[in-house]
């Protein structure tokens, strides 16, 4: 939360943080924000080359942030940056978080573990995704989100429904949504 007076380049707030998420948020005040919007190491698992049919290299993510021993290692992790998250959020805060089948079901079992209260769950349907590129299962073209407030209790979380209606040509926005996933370099 920003103090009055105090200068914003010198606040972590409304900036990108970069380093070991739970250290950083460790160094946060508590209940000081509104909105955490988490895309975690999704634990591909990944323990060779992934090669498309005519034997081309994808660039897939096979970086040290994305790698765990079990999935007792990974459970444990997502425990800690979430119990850290939940620190900091507002009473009124929530929180997203995006994964794939990968990963998302045990972040929503540590969610509710947590006390975290789930408000929706959103699909996101992939316009462009990648093919799957061995041909053994269907191409994973959806990603899902989970909104979840701090608590069962909270009843006052932000929700711009207006807002939302007018992005969805005046219709009630739905738990389904069609975007393309990012090209080129994010």
């Amino acid at each position: 939360m920003l103090r009055e007076g105090e200068p914003v380049e010198d606040s972590p707030y409304g900036r990108i943080l970069t380093g070991d998420c739970v250290s950083v948020m460790e160094g946060l005040e508590p209940c000081s924000v509104d909105l955490i919007f988490a895309d975690p190491p999704y634990n591909l698992q990944l323990r060779q080359d992934l090669r498309r049919p005519d034997d081309t290299l994808v660039d897939g993510v096979a970086e040290d942030w994305d790698q765990f021993d079990s999935f007792a290692e990974y459970d444990e992790f997502t425990r800690a940056w979430l119990g850290a998250a939940r620190r900091l959020l507002s009473d009124t805060g929530s929180l997203w978080v995006i994964g794939s089948y990968h990963n998302i079901f045990r972040i929503g079992r540590v969610l509710q573990d947590l006390g975290y209260w789930i408000l929706n769950d959103v699909v996101w349907r992939k316009t462009n995704p990648m093919p799957n590129f061995r041909g053994r299962r269907f191409t994973n073209a959806h990603e899902t989100l989970i909104w979840c407030a701090k608590s069962e209790k909270q009843r006052h979380y932000t929700f711009n429904y207006q807002a939302m209606k007018m992005l969805n040509e005046d219709v009630q926005m739905r738990s389904d949504w069609s975007l393309p996933i990012c090209t080129g370099r994010e």
